[in-house]
């Protein structure tokens, strides 16, 4: 996949449980999860603003574009 998900490094960064984040974002945990380890097909805008206010990051913080290998 192409766009990764560092998510678990923000949450490291701001020192935040995948319970405690999934809470603050109203997902639940196993969304969560999905998320983190770029198993999600897509993400809502409103799921990532969510995440943006409680890590007090910006999408690029959690986002990130690589090439793919060939």
């Amino acid at each position: 996949m192409a766009i990764v998900v560092n998510l678990d490094v923000m949450m490291a960064k701001r020192k935040i449980s995948a319970g405690d984040l999934a809470e603050a974002v109203g997902i639940t945990p196993a969304n969560l999860s999905i998320l983190k380890n770029n198993k999600a097909k897509a993400v809502r805008f409103s799921t990532l603003s969510k995440l943006c206010e409680a890590l007090d990051c910006q999408p690029g913080d959690i986002l990130e574009f690589r090439e793919e290998e060939k």
